[in-house]
């Protein structure tokens, strides 16, 4: 999943980072809550990760904009604010869930997976080709059966491919994928993820369209 935080707290964002990286998901942290709004209307995420106490534009200010301009991307609200007026304001605003801090970093991964579930309705989320199998929300992937471990960003690109299997993408559209705006970006980073797949996953399982870009087989 490509994860927004939107978190001001150098501890909790970090260790929320750590966790969620190492879990194969790629993760964006912003600290401001004006640069969020800007991150968002720039940028598409699978779920947002939301404080409440932000500086700048307050998360209950970043959630009312981004649902009153239709965008559906899912939002988990991670504040210190427990009160029931709180947590109510919260999902009327739009938020999917609200999780109230301090909590244990797997509540948080469960919590994932659960509006994941909910957003594609389906209990088994799981991406597959001929070849291949992919599970966003634990991080596995398979080739022919067998398990092979990915980076995060490897993860990410193969997910992007096999989400539109048979669709081809462009390096600009893969790398908005893979990388946030905060990224420097070489030139070759794509080419140099999909060699790294490739030696992974076999040569066939991600194809060159000359002149066009990548795609995955159906």
């Amino acid at each position: 999943m490509k994860i927004l935080l939107v978190e001001d707290d150098p501890l909790i964002g970090h260790g929320i980072r750590t966790a969620l990286t190492d879990a194969n998901h790629n993760l964006e942290w912003i600290k401001d809550g004006a640069q969020a709004i800007a991150a968002i209307q720039s940028a598409d995420y699978d779920a947002i990760l939301l404080d409440l106490g932000l500086p700048n534009v307050d998360g209950t200010e970043v959630l009312r904009q981004l649902r009153q301009a239709r965008h559906s991307e899912s939002v988990i609200i991670i504040t210190a604010r427990d009160g029931l007026d709180d947590r109510i304001k919260g999902l009327d605003l739009g938020a999917d869930d609200y999780l109230v801090k301090p909590f244990a970093i797997s509540e948080l991964q469960a919590r994932l997976r659960a509006v994941a579930r909910r957003k594609t309705d389906t209990a088994s989320p799981a991406l597959q080709t001929s070849a291949l199998k992919l599970d966003p929300n634990t991080g596995m992937v398979e080739v022919h059966g067998e398990a092979v471990q990915l980076s995060a960003r490897e993860f990410a690109l193969l997910e992007a491919l096999m989400r539109r299997a048979g669709q081809v993408f462009n390096r600009e559209q893969l790398e908005s994928k893979v990388y946030s705006i905060d990224d420097d970006i070489a030139s070759n980073a794509i080419e140099v993820l999909i060699h790294a797949l490739r030696k992974k996953l076999g040569k066939e399982a991600i194809k060159n369209i000359r002149g066009l870009g990548w795609m995955v087989p159906n």
